[in-house]
C-alpha cells in the first residue's frame, strides 16, 4: 500500500495582507510555520519516499518544514547542468546511467535522503489582472460575484490569468507522468503545492464535476491522504473542511 498526500502550504504573507499571490513569491508568515510543522507532526509516522512542490518558495518551505519530522532528510533534484530536453547524448553521455545524471548528491546516499522534485506544472494560479492586487479592492471595482466566479468557476480564469481548467492542463499531465508511477510502484509521496493546483489534481483523482469543484477548498497545510487500493487512490480523511470555505 502507497500513501499520497497534498499539502496545501502554510499561511503566506499575502494571505494576511489579503493580495492574490498566484506567482509573486511571497514566503511563510510566523503562523504558516507553526502551521507546517503541525502539519508535519501529523503525518511523521508515514515514512516518505519522494517530495514534489512548485518553483513558489511559500510551498518550498512548507515542504522543508513537513520533512523536517521525517527520519530522511530531503534533498532538491536538479537536471544535469546544461541538459535540455531532445538533446543529443554524446557517447559518454549515453552510457551514463539516467537516475545518476539527474541526482544531485551520490547515489549511494539515497537511501538516506527523500528526492525533492520542483515543477512549475505546480504552481498557483496565474491571476492576470488580480496578480499582487488587494483582493477587497478588486472586488469593489469588479463585484464579488464576478470575482467568485473567476476563482471558482471550472472553465473562466480572470482576465489575461488562468482557469481551473488551465491549471488542469498543466498539473494532471504532469502528476501522471512524474507522479502516479512511484504510488504504483509502492513509493508514498507528498505533494506540497497551492490551492489550485492542489484543486485540479483532487478533481482528477476524485473525479469532481466542473461544478462540483467550485465547492473545494483547502486549508493551509492541512494534509490530504490518499492510498492506493485495487489500482485507485482512495482520501482517506476530510480535510477539505468548513474551516477552509474562505472565498479565496
Amino acid at each position: 500500500m502507497s500513501y499520497l498526500i497534498l499539502v496545501r502550504h502554510g499561511e503566506s504573507g499575502w494571505n494576511v495582507d489579503g493580495r492574490f499571490g498566484g506567482w509573486v513569491d511571497v514566503p511563510l508568515t510566523g503562523k504558516g510555520i507553526e502551521e507546517s510543522l503541525l502539519c508535519a507532526a501529523e503525518i511523521e509516522k508515514i515514512g516518505l519516499d519522494l517530495a514534489f512542490t512548485s518553483k513558489l518558495v511559500r510551498a518550498q518551505e512548507t515542504l522543508f518544514l513537513i520533512l523536517s519530522k521525517q527520519k530522511k532528510i530531503g534533498v532538491f533534484v536538479h537536471e544535469a547542468a546544461g541538459a535540455e530536453e531532445g538533446r543529443a547524448e554524446s557517447g559518454a553521455e549515453a552510457g551514463m546511467d539516467k537516475k545518476e545524471n539527474r541526482y544531485s548528491y551520490p547515489p549511494k546516499t539515497e537511501k538516506n535522503l527523500i528526492p525533492i522534485y520542483s515543477s512549475e506544472a505546480l504552481n498557483e494560479r496565474y491571476y492576470g489582472i488580480l496578480q499582487g492586487r488587494k483582493k477587497d479592492k478588486m472586488k469593489e471595482k469588479y463585484g464579488e460575484e464576478q470575482i467568485l466566479h473567476w476563482c471558482r468557476s471550472y472553465d473562466e480564469g480572470p482576465p489575461e490569468g488562468e482557469s481551473l481548467k488551465d491549471i488542469y492542463r498543466r498539473a494532471v499531465p504532469y502528476f501522471e507522468r512524474e507522479i502516479s508511477p512511484h504510488l504504483r510502484e509502492g513509493k508514498n509521496v507528498i505533494v506540497c503545492a497551492h490551492q489550485n493546483s492542489l484543486r485540479a489534481l483532487i478533481k482528477h483523482i476524485e473525479g469532481i464535476s466542473n461544478e462540483d469543484i467550485r465547492k473545494v477548498r483547502l486549508a493551509n497545510a492541512r494534509p490530504v491522504i490518499y492510498t492506493l487500493f485495487g489500482g485507485g487512490l482512495v482520501r482517506e480523511n476530510a480535510e477539505m473542511d468548513p474551516l477552509v470555505k474562505r472565498d479565496f
